[in-house]
């Protein structure tokens, strides 16, 4: 379905059924093709997109995209990333927190004539659950009542999912539990809602259709591979009155030299990633206006193979970790005032408390390493050390490799092998668990420990450490059925003690900031938060703004 979803061909004859359906909005596209204006923002996302579909999109330049195209019930304000009311214009939740109420406002519209309902709500969390929709976050709505047993199979019957359509405007959700983040989940762009009037009929072709039907505040007016994304302006949009840049352009362009020399000379506003800027010119860089950080919710940490030695064994896992001399990492390599992670959970996450790590305590690991029978490293068996080539050609995966096979090998007295494999390939090893160490990403999806903290419970997919920990789950379980917020962070606390402290099957590295480069006195609407989310509709440039 991705595949399908990347094509640019628009099915034969859609875009005359369409035309006779929104004559004014032809009138508004045909304003912005005549000699292709230029942009009103001009963005570099990294890139190409693998999808724009709201059911498969999980790279951050797909979501980016996505998010301007689909709403959701609810949608993350642009300064703070909280959850605020978006085709939803209320909710009630009941006293046990498990069952929501939404109410969607009067005035949402797919185009002239063609309203959203709840039943659109309906069918398009409906389709995520789909297991024939393949949807990597089906996750996501899992905490909905039978969501989980819909997407494997168990049952089949649609009615039995706890989301239903009251009435064309009321939308009823029951949960398994209480779910402190389920307003955080109804802002993520999988849980958008996608026009079924048009998938029903295209199929998988669904977004080659123009003019495409979107419930968010553009549409997309044409993808370039290689080239570009323009958005416009959707009048359709229920906000459509607060969208301040009536033509986006998104460069996909992953090159930093590229994107830099293109930003200087004029050819765009804003660059969104870090790893699109040359990294040997951060000094010089980073004492300009143009260059801004913040916190953000992402985290670089080490995966141990806890299923075969010598990961199997706590006491090389913690040793490993108590020599990582991480200052030096984000000093040396990184040099962009990336934090050291002593935990999993970045600081700033809301309703937390983080846990204490290990910290740097050589003389300690060198006798951990000597009780599991490796003093002063002799006899240590094989073992490796697995990352992947850093996108734009940076090499940042590599130098951070090589420092701690130096850091390794100096304090315990053991050679680490170093082993780099291309993107897809080191990913299915690290799903397979054919690696010893690896280095491992996880960027928040919401602002909750959950998004962190639940990737180990013994069950999910994404933990590919084959580590399991009773207590662990139990915890976790105990934490995601609590109403009371203070409670809940003591018990998630307790789990990330054992995770990164007790027990040790990952090694957490460095936290992640938010970087983004534009002029300030010319781009309005950027505001840095933990999520490093900035929904295009808010964002435009002095001077460039259509009224």
């Amino acid at each position: 379905m991705s595949m399908a979803s990347r094509s640019r061909e628009q099915p034969p004859g859609a875009g005359l059924r369409l035309l006779a359906l929104w004559p004014g909005l032809m009138l508004l596209l045909a304003g912005c093709t005549g000699g292709e204006p230029k942009a009103d923002l001009v963005i570099i996302n990294g890139p190409d997109p693998e999808t724009l579909d709201p059911a498969l999109g999980t790279g951050l330049e797909d979501l980016r995209v996505i998010g301007a195209l689909f709403e959701g019930l609810a949608r993350n304000d642009p300064v703070t990333a909280r959850p605020i009311p978006g085709l939803a214009e209320s909710w009630e939740m009941s006293p046990d927190g498990c069952v929501y109420t939404f109410h969607l406002r009067e005035n949402l519209s797919w185009a002239p004539g063609q309203p959203i309902t709840a039943g659109d709500v309906i069918y398009s969390w409906l389709r995520v659950l789909d297991p024939r929709t393949a949807s990597e976050y089906a996750g996501q709505l899992f905490y909905i009542k039978n969501g989980e047993a819909y997407n494997s199979g168990k049952i089949q019957d649609p009615s039995l999912v706890g989301a239903q359509a009251l009435d064309a405007r009321t939308v009823r959700v029951e949960l398994n539990h209480p779910t402190a983040f389920f307003l955080d989940l109804c802002a993520f762009q999988t849980l958008a809602v996608v026009p079924r009037q048009v998938i029903e009929k295209y199929g998988e072709d669904w977004m080659r259709a123009r003019p495409l039907p979107t419930s968010g505040p553009y549409l997309l007016q044409e993808w370039r591979l290689n080239n570009k994304i323009r958005l416009v302006k959707n009048p359709f949009y229920w906000d459509a009155a607060h969208t301040r840049s009536a033509v986006v352009d998104c460069l996909p362009i992953s090159a930093p030299n590229t994107a830099l020399n293109l930003y200087q000379t004029g050819g765009a506003d804003v660059i969104w990633d870090r790893e699109n800027i040359p990294n040997e010119l951060l000094d010089v860089l980073s004492r300009r206006p143009d260059y801004h950080t913040f916190p953000y919710q992402g985290t670089y940490f080490l995966r141990c193979n806890t299923t075969r030695p010598p990961l199997n064994d706590t006491r090389v896992r913690q040793a490993l970790a108590l020599t990582i001399d991480k200052r030096r990492l984000v000093e040396k390599v990184l040099r962009g005032g990336e934090p050291v992670a002593d935990h999993l959970v970045p600081d700033g996450t809301a309703n937390y408390q983080q846990a204490a790590g290990l910290g740097y305590d050589p003389a300690l690991a060198r006798r951990l390493l000597a009780q599991a029978g490796y003093p002063d490293g002799k006899g240590f068996p094989h073992c490796s050390y697995l990352f992947d080539a850093a996108s734009g050609g940076e090499k940042i995966h590599e130098k951070v490799a090589v420092e701690l096979k130096e850091m390794w090998s100096k304090q315990l007295g053991i050679d680490i092998e170093l082993k780099q494999m291309e993107k897809q390939v080191y990913q299915a090893a690290q799903k397979n668990r054919d690696y010893d160490l690896s280095r491992s990403t996880w960027i928040g999806d919401y602002n909750d420990p959950n998004t962190f903290l639940d990737l180990f419970r013994g069950d999910n997919g994404n933990n590919r450490t084959g580590w399991k920990n009773a207590r662990y789950d139990a915890l976790m379980d105990e934490a995601n059925n609590q109403v009371d917020l203070t409670r809940r962070a003591a018990l998630l606390r307790e789990a990330e003690t054992i995770l990164v402290r007790e027990q040790t099957p990952i090694i957490p590295i460095y936290f992640y900031v938010g970087f983004n480069y534009y002029n300030p006195a010319r781009i309005k609407g950027i505001y840095p938060n933990i999520l490093d989310d900035h929904p295009l509709n808010a964002i435009w440039k002095i001077g460039g703004e259509k009224d």
